[in-house]
């Protein structure tokens, strides 16, 4: 989820994928999952609403670049 949120698959704003899907998807246990989406909150990646999920952030500008 890291790098589609990096390269913009995965736009600013929008939900992020669930717990459930993300455990169906990739075959890891829920806890795993939701500690990974916890992880990406804490770099700022994806901000939790309580009841709505995970939304994603703007991706943070690469070191060195000028982002506008």
């Amino acid at each position: 989820m890291r790098q589609q949120i990096i390269d913009g698959t995965l736009e600013p704003g929008r939900p992020g994928p669930s717990i459930t899907r993300l455990s169906q998807e990739h075959g890891h246990a829920r806890p795993t999952c939701s500690k990974a989406l916890r992880m990406l909150e804490s770099e700022g990646l994806l901000t939790r609403f309580p009841g709505l999920g995970y939304y994603v952030n703007r991706a943070p500008a690469p070191v060195g670049s000028t982002r506008t």
